[in-house]
């Protein structure tokens, strides 16, 4: 058996209209057209669709049904193409996202570019900010999309794991912890550290994790991105904190040693958050798809 959706579009004229007639203009053909068209579908189906009478047609129990189904088919398949539309022709549209400064540095800049190629319509506009910034823009309906450390999850938001991003401390060379393998946080704190502002989550996660131990960091000098931190401590000022995918980018640039951090709160990760992420638009569901897809791209060496 095969169905034409220009068919089922036709017979649905006819019932909203009441008559071949009608139903025949609606659909851009002749009367005898229409007439032929659904002769042959009752034929396919071995059934009548309508009664014929002076002033109309009218359907048939088996024609309700057929209009039931039909209605369903012709909808689902309006739905088919636009989730196929950013596939087939790129998308038309404008895109926000909000994320944390680990991910528009280190892993954005990897990413972008691709999607944007592939999809020549779409501008992405990234809006950078605390993560428990972006947690409290969705929650109250600012932002749609965001990126943020698993430290700020939201029980309101749902969540989708982008990507594993590590923190580790960097030091000085010759600093008395550079053999080290692993440590513990508790391990650092009699040093001195470099740190970001205090507005920063990344830092306001670690001094909840030191006040946790019943301590506080001191720190000698606090600076508003890891490329300066990273200048300061190769100059021997003290140690830091930061993601493993910022210390490998600038361990070209400046000499220090990196220390891997054992505990949960260190080893966290990226996550895609937004209210319910089957209620976004096409274009941004789209662009969800493309972030969780590449994390086998941006896995840390």
């Amino acid at each position: 058996m095969r169905l034409d959706l220009f068919d089922l579009q036709l017979v649905l004229h006819i019932v909203d209209t009441g008559s071949l007639t009608k139903g025949a203009e609606r659909s851009a053909i002749s009367l005898q057209a229409c007439s032929e068209r659904i002769k042959k579908l009752e034929l396919l189906l071995s059934v009548s669709l309508f009664t014929r009478h002076s002033s109309g047609v009218q359907l048939t129990l088996a024609g309700q049904t057929f209009v039931e189904h039909a209605q369903q088919i012709l909808q689902q398949t309006k739905q088919m193409q636009q989730a196929m539309a950013p596939f087939s022709e790129g998308l038309s549209s404008s895109i926000t996202l909000w994320c944390n400064s680990s991910a528009q540095s280190e892993y954005l800049p990897l990413l972008l570019p691709q999607y944007l190629v592939e999809n020549p319509n779409t501008q992405i506009d990234l809006k950078e900010a605390e993560s428990n910034d972006i947690v409290q823009a969705i929650e109250s309906g600012v932002a749609k999309l965001g990126l943020i450390s698993s430290f700020f999850k939201s029980h309101e938001l749902q969540t989708l794991e982008f990507s594993d991003d590590p923190l580790v401390l960097i030091c000085p060379p010759y600093h008395e912890l550079a053999t080290q393998n692993q440590l513990q946080l508790s391990d650092l704190l009699s040093h001195a550290f470099v740190g970001l502002m205090q507005y920063h989550s990344l830092q306001q996660s670690i001094e909840t994790q030191t006040k946790l131990l019943g301590c506080a960091i001191q720190y000698r000098l606090r600076l508003p991105n890891f490329a300066a931190i990273a200048q300061v401590v190769a100059n021997g000022v003290g140690i830091a904190i930061m993601p493993k995918r910022a210390a490998l980018r600038l361990k070209d640039f400046y000499s220090f040693q990196q220390v891997e951090l054992t505990g949960e709160w260190a080893n966290r990760k990226l996550l895609l958050t937004a209210k319910n992420f089957d209620d976004l638009a096409v274009a941004y569901q789209h662009f969800t798809q493309f972030l969780i897809s590449q994390n086998s791209q941006i896995k840390l060496i």
